[in-house]
């Protein structure tokens, strides 16, 4: 079984024809037990059209699942939880990158069904939770240290095309920290129905104000994590809301304020163009990912930029801030921007040279890192 990642060719791209580090496939490679077997998937693809990607993915995730409800019928839990993630995470490729059909909501449920297993022995346990806002129901996660004490307590908050599900991880290293973990969908995703705009930020402050509301949660050491939309979604969550909010780690994320020009500009929306190639609805369907052009990269910073939101002279909390110095969808100059030019004492970075987007390759750096770096922050407060 290999689970190395080092030795395949670096390329940032979104080409999902080809196993890469840097590339499509690096969402999943933290959660992939054997890169071989998931090349040789990759390898039987010749189009993303759902009719052909879904039955794929879901072969695999199908084989996965019944191999872990033979272990969970024989005691074997170790074995059987390895399976069911492995069955999670071969339904979450064939889900991408959003449920818009009732094939996709189809292996989306399957999904849900085999993380369902997965977590069933964990303890603490995982938790679902629901917060209501504005009239609708947010359906989240979450885990709770076994302390007698008040504990401090992180938001994660997910991405574009990267669920909760996907983000247990994360869950489990907030626990490994002694601190709770609410796991919340992003607006406009999965089982998070309120859409993606500026002012759904609303919705992680809902998740905020929750976590306060807990007699285990300590409500004045509260800090948020997020990857990818979700590095952006937690800095924009730290302008708005820092009475509440102690202490982030955003990785990736764009647009904080930096404005791109010239050569960089050209090549980001050629970068951003590439996806429109490929298409995971039906043949016929619309475009998965809209064309990009200079114009509307300008009106997507002028209506989400946290400098033209005004939020930025707002984060004082203790930020840090991850990525890869190659990424092609979110700008390396972002990070620079912001340690620039965010009122923070304790602002930091952790850049890695020869990575892509959210540094993905180094993951066994960061990831840990960042929660020890949370609770030491969170654990002053």
């Amino acid at each position: 079984m290999n689970r190395k990642i080092s030795n395949l060719p670096f390329a940032p791209s979104e080409d999902p024809f080809k196993v890469e580090n840097g590339g499509f496939y690096r969402r999943w490679f933290s959660m992939i037990d054997d890169i071989d077997l998931l090349k040789k998937t990759v390898s039987m693809i010749d189009e993303t059209y759902e009719d052909i990607w879904v039955p794929i993915w879901k072969k695999n995730g199908l084989i996965f699942e019944k191999i872990g409800d033979d272990y969970a019928s024989k005691g074997n839990i170790l074995l059987a939880k390895k399976n069911y993630l492995q069955a999670k995470t071969y339904y979450s490729i064939g889900r991408f990158p959003e449920v818009f059909s009732e094939l996709k909501k189809d292996i989306h449920n399957d999904c849900i069904r085999a993380f369902k297993k997965a977590v069933q022995w964990n303890d603490p346990p995982v938790q679902s939770v629901e917060i209501k806002h504005k009239g609708k129901s947010i359906n989240c996660f979450m885990r709770t240290p076994k302390l007698k004490e008040k504990v401090p307590a992180v938001l994660i908050m997910c991405g574009s095309d990267v669920f909760k599900e996907d983000r247990i991880w994360a869950c489990d290293m907030a626990i490994e920290n002694d601190m709770a973990a609410l796991v919340m969908d992003a607006p406009g995703t999965a089982e998070n129905p309120l859409p993606w705009e500026p002012e759904s930020v609303s919705a992680w402050i809902a998740a905020i104000d929750f976590l306060a509301s807990l007699d285990k949660v300590d409500e004045k050491k509260i800090g948020a994590f997020g990857i990818s939309r979700g590095g952006y979604s937690v800095l924009q969550l730290a302008g708005s809301y820092n009475k509440m909010v102690k202490a982030v780690v955003a990785n990736g994320g764009h647009p904080l304020g930096y404005q791109m020009s010239g050569e960089e500009l050209s090549n980001f929306v050629k970068m951003r163009n590439k996806r429109s190639n490929y298409i995971f609805g039906k043949k016929d369907g619309p475009l998965t990912f809209p064309k990009w052009s200079v114009d509307h990269e300008y009106s997507i910073f002028k209506k989400w930029s946290l400098s033209e939101l005004g939020l930025l002279k707002n984060i004082v909390q203790p930020a840090l801030l991850i990525n890869g110095k190659q990424d092609h969808l979110n700008p390396i100059g972002n990070i620079n921007f912001f340690i620039n030019n965010a009122p923070i004492h304790g602002k930091e970075s952790m850049i890695f040279a020869d990575a892509g987007h959210c540094a993905f390759k180094y993951f066994q750096n960061w990831a840990p890192y960042s929660f020890k770096w949370l609770k030491n922050k969170l654990s002053n407060e």
